[in-house]
Order: structure tokens, then sequence, then C-alpha cells
């Protein structure tokens, strides 16, 4: 009798063993699978690892590529993604997990998102819902080390590039574990370096258990050199930047689905650049736009700015356009924009207008 107890025990743990080594196996055709099915992109992964102490598997390599791209750049990469049980949950009477990013990159190539595929335009909730079916239980929380978001246009001269690079990021409460009497129980805290070496920040406060998520929002860029936006600059407006600062702000609240918030984009100190070579026309449109920069920036602190408010339903959000020229008066002549969010919008305003 103590023979069959002692092979059964050695049969178990063998079997567990067996499984314990085979898992990785199945993880990683799954892992593969899920990315594989996404509509108009192709991935896979290099290797998954599990620990099974801490409940947790570590996915290495993560690469999600847009089908007939032209770069050879993924549209995502993670080196490292480790997704685990949040143990403290437990304690709640709440089976979550955590996820920790590290040094993932996006790279949003313009003319390769507009192509379209044998399976239609790519959508983002298809790639998005994907990434969600990797994890088998909902996220709590969520953190990123080092990541990377680049921005470009290859068919503009020159190329449009925009970074955001050395992000850090943490999201906390995001199932609502914690549960509080507060309305927006989650928090997101998330730093970067922009283009021009400036510094992002985005924070506030969230309840993602809604279908249209509520949230308190502000977002700040401060210090980026206005030379990294020439190529945008130069598209848009026909002008290049010789030097200068360019800075913004701003804040976002939704309640019910109805949204309201501001941008406000400040222009600190610059100056446009002359060239020798350019064309009639260049020159007179470039020198009507200094005459016009010159009437309409505050000439105590030389900042040329505008605050372009909207709000509205979330499936209608428009800009009003009266307010945002209105404000560039009121800056140049009445009164200079603080650099800094102005902190007049909030969650329970947007609260009061939803029910409006």
């Amino acid at each position: 009798m103590k023979k069959k107890k002692r092979s059964l025990l050695l049969l178990i743990v063998l079997l567990l063993v067996v499984a314990r080594l085979l898992l990785p196996y199945f993880l990683e055709k799954y892992v593969n699978k899920t990315l594989n099915d996404i509509p108009g992109y192709e991935g896979y992964v290099e290797d998954v690892d599990v620990a099974l102490i801490r409940g947790a598997y570590v996915i290495e390599g993560l690469h999600l590529d847009k089908i007939n791209a032209d770069l050879d750049k993924p549209f995502l990469y993670f080196p490292k993604a480790d997704i685990s049980i949040e143990w403290k949950s437990l304690f709640k009477g709440r089976i979550v997990s955590e996820i920790i990013l590290h040094e993932p990159e996006m790279n949003y190539i313009l003319e390769d998102q507009k192509k379209d595929t044998p399976e239609g335009k790519p959508k983002v909730k298809d790639w998005t819902d994907a990434l969600t079916d990797l994890v088998p239980i909902k996220i709590n929380y969520l953190e990123v080390h080092g990541g990377k978001i680049n921005f470009v246009q290859f068919t503009e001269d020159p190329d449009i590039d925009l970074v955001l690079r050395h992000i850090m990021l943490q999201a906390t409460n995001l199932r609502n574990v914690r549960k509080t009497e507060e309305a927006l129980p989650s928090t997101l805290l998330a730093t970067a370096v922009s283009f021009g070496e400036g510094s992002a920040t985005l924070k506030g406060r969230m309840n993602l258990m809604k279908r249209i998520p509520d949230m308190d929002m502000e977002f700040s860029l401060v210090k980026a050199n206005v030379t990294a936006l020439n190529a945008v600059t130069k598209k848009f407006v026909g002008v290049d930047f010789e030097r200068g600062t360019f800075e913004l702000f701003a804040e976002a609240a939704i309640a019910d689905g109805y949204m309201k918030g501001y941008l406000k984009p400040m222009f600190i100190d610059t100056k446009l650049i002359g060239e020798e070579d350019k064309g009639f026309f260049e020159k007179l449109w470039e020198g009507f736009v200094g005459v016009f920069k010159f009437l309409l920036k505050n000439q105590k602190t030389d900042t040329l700015a505008t605050k372009a408010p909207f709000e509205g339903d979330l499936n209608n959000v428009d800009t009003e356009v009266l307010p945002t020229i209105l404000n560039i008066f009121k800056n140049a002549w009445i009164k200079a924009f603080t650099s800094d969010v102005d902190e007049d919008i909030n969650f329970k305003e947007a609260q009061e207008e939803s029910k409006d």
C-alpha cells in the first residue's frame, strides 16, 4: 500500500514537472496566435518564461508589425512584459493582475497606418483588445519603465518625427480593488522627455469601470526647443524657427460621457529663420507672419499663446473657433497667460453639465 502511495506521489510530481516544462511552449503558441489573429497586423514573441511561485509569466521580445509596411520597424516592440497576480489584492478578496513593461516602444508611421490590407484598415480597438487578451485576469496595476513613442511622417520634406522617450508611468487601482467613496478611484501619473528636450507630465484620476470612463486629467509640456517643431510648422504655416521655446498645457474632464477641457499652446521668445534663397512669395508670407506674431504676442513676456476650449458629447467634441481667436487677443493685449495649467477644469463641473 505504501509502495502504491509512493508511486502515485512520484507520478504526480512527474506530471507537474512535465507540465511546468511544457507550459512556456503552449503559452508562447497562444501568444503568437493571438498576435497573428489581429486584422492588418502580424506578430510574434521571442520567448515566454513562467514563474509559478509568484503566479507570473514573462513575455520577452514581443513584436507587432503592420502588414505591408514599407519600413522594417515594428509598430509595437516590448522587450520585456512581466504579468503577474497582484498578491496584496488577494487579501481583499479579488484576483487581479499587475503588469510591468520594460522599455516598450511604439512607432506610429503615418504612411503605413493609412494603408489598407487584405483585412481592411487596421483598427486601434483590434490590437488593444488582443494585448488585453494576453492577460488572463483583469489588470489592476500598470507600470512602464523607459517607454518610447515615435510619430513619423516620411512624405513631408523634411520628415516629421515627433518623439516621447524615457516614459515612466504608474496607474493604480484600475479595477477599483481598493474601494473608496471617491467618484474617481484610480490614479495615473506619467512623465516623459519630449521632442526638443522638453519635459512632459500627465496626471489625474479615473474611473475605468464605466463604459465611457470618467476622468479628470492634466497635461503639461514645458521648455521644448521650438526648432524641433519646424517640420510641422513648415507644413501647416509655412514658417520655421531659428530659436525659441514651445510649451503646451491642457486639462480635460469626462463625466457620464460629457467632456470639457482646453488646450493652451505657447510660443515663447521665438525668432523666425530668414533665408536668402527663398522665393518672393515665401519671404512675403514670412514677413506677414512676423508682423502678425509681433502684433499678437504679449510684449512683456514675449509670448504668443492662445487657449482652445472644447466640450460636448464624446461622439461630437467640437473646438470652439471664436473663443480661440478671442483668446489670442486677450493674451496679447489684456493679460498674458501663465506658464502652467489653469486648474479651471474639474470633474464636478463636467458632471453637472452632463446632467444639463
